[in-house]
């Protein structure tokens, strides 16, 4: 797991003395390859693991995402996680990824991600060789990203195009 592990991100806590479901390790092992800078939506998610839907997805997030980047898992409009989106705005500064600036007409004057840029689609991982952007080439199925076979965890499955 990474950053931010303080429990006070936009999401919750994993309740206590409870094993965390196969599902949402899986989920969280996905949020971990989001490089910095770049997002997926839910629904990016639970397409790549062929499982669940953007709702199962939010759900860990809510439950267990304070111990990952919770902040590269979004809506697919770019909107900022609600009640959140000062903390989640300083990380997207920090980390360069590209956001749509508000009207002046926008209550709060909040800005969106740029989905058009932003998106990651697990095309390369940063590790492996690329730049961890989007590749306009899915992965072979069955393999992770950058190419490497799908291990522990379930992360390969299936390649968000």
């Amino acid at each position: 797991m990474s950053q931010d592990q303080t429990g006070e991100g936009g999401t919750g806590t994993a309740p206590t003395g409870a094993e965390m479901p196969e599902y949402a390790e899986r989920v969280l092992d996905v949020t971990d390859l989001i490089p910095p800078g770049r997002v997926m939506t839910y629904g990016d998610i639970a397409e790549w693991l062929g499982e669940g839907g953007p709702r199962q997805v939010g759900r860990v997030m809510a439950l267990y995402g304070s111990a990952v980047p919770w902040w590269r898992v979004v809506r697919s409009d770019g909107t900022l996680l609600p009640a959140h989106e000062l903390r989640a705005l300083d990380h997207y500064r920090a980390e360069g990824t590209p956001l749509r600036e508000a009207s002046h007409r926008a209550e709060g004057h909040i800005p969106r991600i740029d989905m058009r840029r932003a998106r990651w689609d697990g095309g390369v991982h940063p590790e492996g060789g690329g730049e961890g952007g989007q590749t306009g080439a899915a992965p072979d199925e069955g393999r992770g990203p950058g190419g490497d076979a799908g291990g522990a965890g379930g992360r390969g499955e299936k390649a968000h195009t």
